[in-house]
């Protein structure tokens, strides 16, 4: 682990943060010193979370997002920088499964993973990227953005169609924004593991299906959320002084034909 004094002084807002990775990368991040919004569609989820970050002795406010409601994005943003301050490392971790093979995948289903998949991603970096430019942060070492991603955005999920896609979206956005804001010192890159264990998929590998998949995997087994911390503090803090455009993959080998 990182000192604890790496993020300090940093606010750092994480969505999709009621549960699972959202609710560990913002544990994570406060551990390390930043002051942590964490945001999702349950405000009684984060809120929750954010108690535990503040009985563990860190900084921690919730807040309630929709990244699927893009008209929410700018002004959650707009209230954070107003009551915290400006936001200089973005977790954009909110994201849906969009399962469903594609012969049976209904324009409903499709619209929604790129609703928050790609389109929520894209705006919340894009208010992320307005504030650390506005608030000047290339001064104190720069902006972060991290998007999380998937091994799918390189590998191919089988009855994914949907999902594949836009994770795929999100590391050419990734490198598309870097390129663009590198200037203003905005580090963005992708964060793209492999299956973690969460409270979304534990039925699924819980069947003989799932286990049978995870028998098929190089080390037969499932990661834990831990094994990505190393490389979440990495691009979040100042170890992405010169890492920007980077699609960072953690999978234990999962995506290895």
């Amino acid at each position: 682990m990182v000192a604890e004094t790496t993020l300090k002084g940093k606010v750092a807002l994480v969505t999709g943060a009621s549960g699972g990775l959202g609710a560990h990368f913002a544990q994570v991040l406060a551990e390390a010193g930043a002051e942590v919004v964490l945001a999702a569609r349950r405000l009684d989820m984060v809120q929750a979370g954010a108690a535990q970050i503040i009985d563990a002795g860190g900084l921690a406010h919730a807040r309630a997002l929709d990244v699927a409601k893009v008209e929410q994005i700018g002004p959650l943003f707009d209230e954070v920088a107003a009551s915290i301050g400006p936001v200089s490392v973005l977790i954009n971790n909110a994201g849906v499964g969009g399962e469903g093979r594609a012969l049976e995948l209904t324009p409903e289903a499709w619209d929604q993973a790129f609703n928050v998949n790609v389109r929520g991603v894209f705006f919340c970096a894009q208010a992320a990227a307005r504030q650390m430019i506005a608030a000047d942060l290339a001064a104190s070492g720069g902006g972060r953005i991290v998007n999380i991603a998937s091994i799918a955005a390189h590998t191919v999920l089988p009855g994914l169609s949907a999902y594949n896609a836009s994770k795929a979206a999100v590391g050419m956005m990734t490198k598309a924004l870097a390129r663009e804001w590198a200037r203003h010192h905005i580090a963005v890159n992708a964060l793209c593991p492999g299956y973690v264990e969460t409270d979304i998929n534990s039925a699924w590998f819980a069947t003989e299906n799932g286990q049978k998949q995870v028998r098929g995997f190089p080390r037969r087994r499932l990661m834990e959320a831990a094994d990505l911390d190393a490389a979440l503090l990495m691009l979040a803090g100042p170890a992405a002084a010169a890492i920007t455009g980077t699609l960072v993959t953690v999978d234990d080998g999962q995506s290895l034909p």
